[in-house]
Order: structure tokens, then C-alpha cells, then sequence
């Protein structure tokens, strides 16, 4: 039962491997980005879906045209002035068309690698941005970069010089979308990566070595520009991606059929890597660092199955790990950085190689948890919702009966969160205990001033007013004031 329990939790979070390459079936990786397409058939179908817009409005321009056309001759009543006026009509006509037919292909075609290399060809004067103040960072790929471009000599200088010219093209395009600006820079490197192999015949292993220095170079200095840009929705995806992610924080590696041990003190370390790895992605700048990160997240969830199994893994066992490690570690914009390397690495890394496959499992697992679901964790819809809603926690229920694969640092999460919540009982009846004891005291001495005021009514003070002198003892004695005269005192002479 307990087999037919693993392999119903392990098909929730399957992918077959041949879900991750195109579904063209050119044979490189797709991506849910470029809807299941590689970074070349994409391209591809979206120039192919553009075209059609362009003619589709095309048509659109030339009909609304010709409806203006009729409608306007239609309104003149004489031959003559019809013809007077149209002749002034054909001519504010030709204009208006050439205009929109001008206006038309611009918006389209601002982008394209013809249009490309006109604005390079017109853009003379250098751009203040590139000029701008530069951070430490960026002087240091700067130095770098200009080290490069010495050790290919001649090579080296056209680099250099396409680099600048689509530098100060991309700060004219700062107000073209994000879409645009991505496929400037995949014609860019496609054009740079063709020179290099066409004209100055450089090795393949070289010109990819150039192709990842050409990267850093122009994605250090155009992140700011490029990177969760205000004009998308990539910031509102992050939120609600990280909202998701804590909404799980109650999701078990049992429920994910994780073959991981974190018991294991060199797994659980190797956990803590892979965490920090995807964590550190955020830091970087280039695409192909972001890349890196991800590959070597992967390769300590590879390192830490092959531990704990004793036996080199699958990817089978790889996927939900990679999950676990993602709702575990919460990558701060998740969703930002995805598009960001999307957008602006070198295909030529996602469409093949490690990075590639590494990176398409993460798309796969951001998508899995937006999607996850009772049936994917093989539970039932109440106890699921009962759970996202924070209601109960499977990791309570269990503490009692442990299964002895669970790592230690669960079981004592599990008497923490326990020891918590028997806080959390005790802290509320304090406060409901405060309250009473505050009401008592405002009662106490309510009832004091009411008695107070009560024998005061009772009672009332009264105050009499000050009594005269009292006169002296003999003032009234009339009769009797033939009294002897008081003694006198005498000198004693002896």
C-alpha cells in the first residue's frame, strides 16, 4: 500500500524529459516562457505571427482608405469642383498614406535587425547614460572586458566597437517594451557570434568564451534599465509567487516524495547550499551568473539524493527536491529573475548543456507549485484547503507518530510549533485575565467614589460660623468689686 501511495504522490510532480525540449521537435530545450518552444523556434513563430499582424493591418489601413476615398467624392455635387477638389484631395491623400504607411512599419519594424542597424548606423553621438556614473562593479567588468578585447587583437576591436554602438542604440530605446529590447539584444549577439565565426573565422570554443564576455559586459551596465522594468507585470508576479510559496510553508518532503534525509548532517548541509545558491541569484547581474547559481543549487540537490540513496539520482528525484528546495528557500523575485535571463541570456546556454536543462527544470518547478493542487500532494480537497487556509497543520497531526525516516530537524520543528501554540493559549488567557482584572479595578473604584458620595449626602458637612471672645472672669461682677488690692512685692532687707 505504501508503494501504490509513493507512486500516486510521485505522478502528481512527474515530467517526462522529453516535456523539456522543444515541441517542434528541433531537439534543444523549451521553455514556458517562449510557450514550450526553444529560444530559436520561438523567434521563428513570433516573427511569423507578427508578419501576419503587419499585413492584417496593412489591409485594415487600405480599406479604411478607400471607404474615406468614396465618402468623399461622393459629398462634392459638381463635376468640376469635384474634380478641382479632388486633384487637392489626392494630393493631401498621398500624404496622409505615405504617413501612416510610415508610421505603421515603425511601430512594427522598430525593432527588427534591419531597423537595428539603421539606428546604429544613425546613432553618432554617444549616450550621456553610458557615460553615467559607474559603479564599482561596473568598472570592474569594464577593466575586464577592455583585457578581453586586447587578447583577440583585431577580433577584439570590432567587438568592441559593436559593443558601444549597442550600448548607445539601447539608450535611444529606452520607451520600446521589454519585448523588443530582448530581441534587440538576441539579434545582437546573434550578429556578433556570426562576425566573429564568418569574418575573423574564430574558433567555436572561442567564440563562445567572447560570446560570455560580450554578456557581462553589456547586461552589467543595462540591468538597471532591463531588469523588473516598470512598464511589466514581473513585480506583480513575484508577489503573487511569493504570497504562493508561504501560503505551502505547511508542505512536507513526504508529501513532495522528497529522497532526501536531512538526519544526514552532510545532506542537511548540502540542503542549506542548494538554498543559499538559489537565494544568491538575486545578487547577480549577468544572466549567465543567474545561470550559474541555479547549476550549482542543482548540483548539491544531486549530491544530496546520491547521499541519501546511496546510489547516483534520477530525474525523477531531482524535480520534487528542486521544489522542496524552492518553497524551503523562497527566492526572493523569483519570477523576475526567470524573465530576466529569458529575456537577455545567450540562447545559445539555454537551448543546450547543463545550464540549460537546469533551468528549464526550475521554469518547470515555478510552474508545478502555481499549479499544485490536493491531487498533486495525493491529499483531499478539505484537508487541503483546511491547510492553505491555516486552519490545521499536517505537521501537527503527525508530531505524535513519527515514521523513523523523518529528519530530526522536523520533529523538532514539530515540538516548537507546539510549545508555540501552548504559548499562545497560555499569552491569551493573560490578556483575557489583564482585562478582567483591569475591569475589577475600574468597577472598585467606581463602588468606592459611589459610597463616598452617598454618606456625604447622609451627612453633610456643615460649618458654623466663628463663636465671639469669651470676656474676662470678673467683667461682670459688679457687686462684689470692693475687692483688696492685688500684693504688692516687697524688698526683703536683712
Amino acid at each position: 500500500r505504501r508503494k501504490m501511495n509513493l507512486k500516486s504522490e510521485r505522478r502528481g510532480i512527474h515530467v517526462d524529459q522529453s516535456e523539456l525540449l522543444c515541441k517542434k521537435g528541433c531537439g534543444y530545450y523549451g521553455n514556458p516562457a517562449w510557450q514550450g518552444f526553444c529560444s530559436k523556434c520561438w523567434r521563428e513563430e513570433y516573427h511569423k505571427a507578427r508578419q501576419k499582424q503587419i499585413q492584417e493591418d496593412w489591409e485594415l489601413a487600405e480599406r479604411l482608405q478607400r471607404e474615406e476615398e468614396e465618402a468623399y467624392a461622393s459629398s462634392q455635387s459638381t463635376q468640376g469642383a469635384q474634380s478641382l477638389t479632388f486633384s487637392k484631395f489626392e494630393e493631401k491623400k498621398t500624404n496622409e498614406k505615405t504617413r501612416k504607411v510610415t508610421t505603421v512599419k515603425k511601430f512594427f519594424t522598430a525593432s527588427s535587425r534591419a531597423g537595428a542597424k539603421k539606428e546604429i548606423q544613425e546613432a553618432k553621438a554617444p549616450s550621456p547614460s553610458i557615460h553615467r556614473q559607474a559603479s564599482i562593479e561596473t568598472d570592474r567588468v569594464s577593466k575586464e572586458f577592455i583585457e578581453f578585447i586586447r587578447a583577440y587583437q583585431k577580433p577584439g576591436q570590432d567587438i568592441d566597437k559593436q559593443c558601444k554602438l549597442f550600448l548607445d542604440t539601447m539608450s535611444h530605446k529606452r520607451d520600446l517594451s521589454i519585448e523588443e529590447q530582448s530581441e534587440c539584444a538576441q539579434d545582437f549577439y546573434q550578429n556578433v557570434a556570426d562576425r566573429l565565426q564568418t569574418r575573423w573565422k574564430v574558433p567555436p570554443e572561442k567564440v563562445e568564451k567572447a560570446m560570455d564576455e560580450v554578456e557581462k559586459y553589456i547586461m552589467t551596465r543595462q540591468y538597471k534599465y532591463v531588469f523588473c522594468p516598470e512598464t511589466t507585470d514581473d513585480e506583480k508576479k513575484d508577489l503573487a509567487v511569493q504570497k504562493r510559496i508561504r501560503a505551502l510553508h505547511w508542505v512536507t518532503p513526504q508529501m513532495l516524495c522528497v529522497p532526501v534525509s536531512e538526519e544526514i548532517p552532510e545532506v542537511s548541509d548540502m540542503v542549506v547550499k542548494a538554498i543559499t545558491d538559489i537565494i544568491e541569484m538575486d545578487s547577480k547581474r549577468v544572466p549567465r551568473d543567474k545561470l550559474a547559481c541555479i547549476t550549482k543549487c542543482s548540483k548539491h540537490i544531486f549530491n544530496a539524493i546520491k547521499i541519501t540513496k546511496n546510489e547516483p539520482a534520477s530525474a525523477d528525484d531531482f524535480l520534487p527536491t528542486l521544489i522542496y528546495i524552492v518553497l524551503k528557500g523562497n527566492p526572493p523575485r523569483l519570477q523576475s529573475n526567470i524573465q530576466y535571463i529569458t529575456r537577455f541570456c545567450n540562447p545559445s546556454r539555454l537551448m543546450t548543456g547543463e545550464d540549460g536543462y537546469y533551468f528549464t527544470n526550475l521554469c518547470c518547478a515555478v510552474a508545478f507549485i502555481e499549479k499544485l493542487d490536493a491531487q498533486s500532494l495525493n491529499l483531499s480537497q478539505e484537508d487541503f484547503d483546511r491547510f492553505m487556509t491555516g486552519q490545521t497543520s499536517p505537521k501537527k497531526q503527525e508530531s505524535d507518530s513519527f515514521s523513523p525516516d523523518v529528519c530530526l530537524g522536523v520533529k523538532q520543528m514539530c515540538k516548537s510549533l507546539d510549545l508555540l501554540s501552548q504559548l499562545n493559549e497560555r499569552q491569551e488567557r493573560i490578556v483575557s485575565e489583564a482585562k478582567k482584572l483591569e475591569k475589577d479595578l475600574i468597577d472598585w473604584t467606581d463602588g468606592i467614589t459611589k459610597e463616598v458620595e452617598d454618606i456625604v449626602e447622609k451627612y453633610p458637612l456643615e460649618i458654623k460660623p466663628k463663636s465671639q471672645a469669651l470676656a474676662a472672669i470678673d467683667s461682670e461682677n459688679v457687686e462684689n468689686d470692693k475687692l483688696p488690692p492685688p500684693l504688692q512685692p516687697q524688698v526683703y532687707a536683712g
